[in-house]
Parts: structure tokens; sequence; C-alpha cells
């Protein structure tokens, strides 16, 4: 079992800056990959970005890509979402995710094996 507590969301205003921590407890050891999602209303979950356990290779979706930056602390079991220009259209409630076997396609169509409880973002105009 991963237990996964996301904090860091809140409001801000657009053109500002947030930084999401995801703390992973338990069975870390077996993760093969840490991810963000997210869901905005009245719109279905959607991937957000994505590394591998390692640090090796990271993801993001087209709508993040240059704003979001992913990374990872394994000596904490921490993985952060550096969101800078931060638009409305980004306010949702930001969701941590692992997968423990892979691939990554698997995990980037939202098919991931612990999720935390989730953290509000709300980014006004």
């Amino acid at each position: 079992q991963v237990q996964l507590v996301e904090s860091g969301g809140g409001l801000v205003q657009a053109g500002g800056s947030l930084r999401l921590s995801c703390v992973a407890s338990g069975r870390t050891f077996t993760s093969f990959a840490m991810g963000w999602f997210r869901h905005r209303p009245g719109n279905r979950r959607e991937f957000v970005s994505a590394i591998r356990w390692n640090g090796g290779s990271t993801y993001y979706s087209d709508s993040v890509n240059g704003r979001f930056t992913i990374s990872i602390d394994n000596a904490k079991n921490t993985v952060y979402l550096q969101m800078n220009s931060l638009k409305p259209e980004d306010t949702a409630i930001y969701y941590c995710a692992s997968e423990a076997k892979g691939p990554i396609v698997t995990m980037m169509r939202g098919e991931c094996d612990y999720w935390g409880q989730g953290t509000q973002v709300t980014v006004s105009s």
C-alpha cells in the first residue's frame, strides 16, 4: 500500500505561481512513477504531469507544458509540481497519483494504483 498526501493548493491571481507537494508513504520503493492529475469543473479528470520514480523522465500535457515543472525528492518521498504563469482555466482539484508497474501510457490514461485526496487550486482573473 502507498499513501499519498497533497498540499500547497490555494487561491492565486492569474500569472502567479503555486507549488504543490505530495508526500508518499508505505511501499514507495515499488513505485514506477508518480504523477499529477486535475479535475476541472464540468470536465473529466485529466492528466497533468508524471515523473519516473528515479527522476529520469518527465511528461506533461500540452496545456501545461512550459509552465509547470514536476520534480521528485526520493530522500523525502515527495513529488512536487511547480506551477507558473497560472491561468483561470488551471482552476481545479489537483490529485497526486502513484503507479506501481507502468508503462507510463497506462498512468497517463489515469489507470493508477494509488491516489491522494486532492488539493484545490483556484486562479482568479
